[in-house]
């Protein structure tokens, strides 16, 4: 009869997971509700290298990535702010949500472009469409996407510079008099309200975990003996 190896009882587990999350560097916030001005961007398949350029790919510290958030369009060649480009507009200053054209996100997998956008200091991004990685990376690190029908989205596209309120508990935005819902998957909403990254919602689980792998560990044995 060969022992259950090591890796299967549920102190080990543990301390698996609590060494992933000494690794982190990053530490969600909470995300209730925002209430800011509306930035629009009405390019269509704004894709991620638009968003941050390959260039910068190598960086691992997500501070500072602000600064290359689209800069193609941001800077001209020598540097200088590219005036005429929506985000170096004072309408635009502090602005937290921004609404873009259709299927924002698409094109290569790379988390750095939601690193980006929350480093500028956006932390809702609104389409008609929203490309699924992207969507799942912004999940993860804190930004809310959110994807509207046509006819929502339109209103939002014509409300550049109007408060806003996106309200994330009652899945509601607000904006010049109009108040519309939203839908969002309950277990991204459940980490986005409590400022949980995954592996933080795993160590939540972590008694349960334990518990599992020990019960498994102990029908493992049964079993052995039979």
């Amino acid at each position: 009869m060969s022992s259950v190896p090591k890796t299967f009882h549920g102190a080990d587990s543990g301390k698996n997971i609590t060494r992933l999350i000494k690794m982190k560097n990053f530490k969600m916030n909470k995300f209730n509700k925002i209430q800011s001005t509306v930035s629009v961007l009405n390019i269509d398949n704004i894709d991620t290298d638009q968003i941050i350029g390959s260039d910068h790919l190598k960086i691992t510290n997500k501070s500072g990535l602000g600064k290359h958030l689209f800069s193609d369009w941001r800077y001209h060649e020598d540097g200088s702010n590219n005036e005429s480009f929506i985000l170096n507009h004072p309408s635009s200053k502090n602005a937290k949500v921004l609404v873009a054209g259709d299927n924002f996100g698409c094109g290569s997998s790379r988390e750095h472009a939601p690193w980006a956008i929350l480093d500028y200091g956006i932390e809702v991004v609104i389409s008609s469409s929203i490309a699924d990685i992207f969507a799942n990376n912004a999940f993860k690190n804190g930004l809310l996407p959110i994807q509207l029908g046509h006819d929502k989205h339109d209103f939002l596209l014509a409300s550049h510079g109007t408060a806003i309120t996106v309200d994330l508990q009652q899945q509601t935005i607000s904006c010049d008099g109009q108040s519309f819902s939203f839908e969002i998957e309950p277990f991204a909403k459940y980490c986005l309200l409590n400022g949980l990254e995954q592996l933080d919602f795993l160590v939540e689980q972590l008694d349960q975990i334990k518990q599992y792998e020990i019960d498994t560990n102990k029908q493992i044995n049964a079993k052995e003996y039979v």
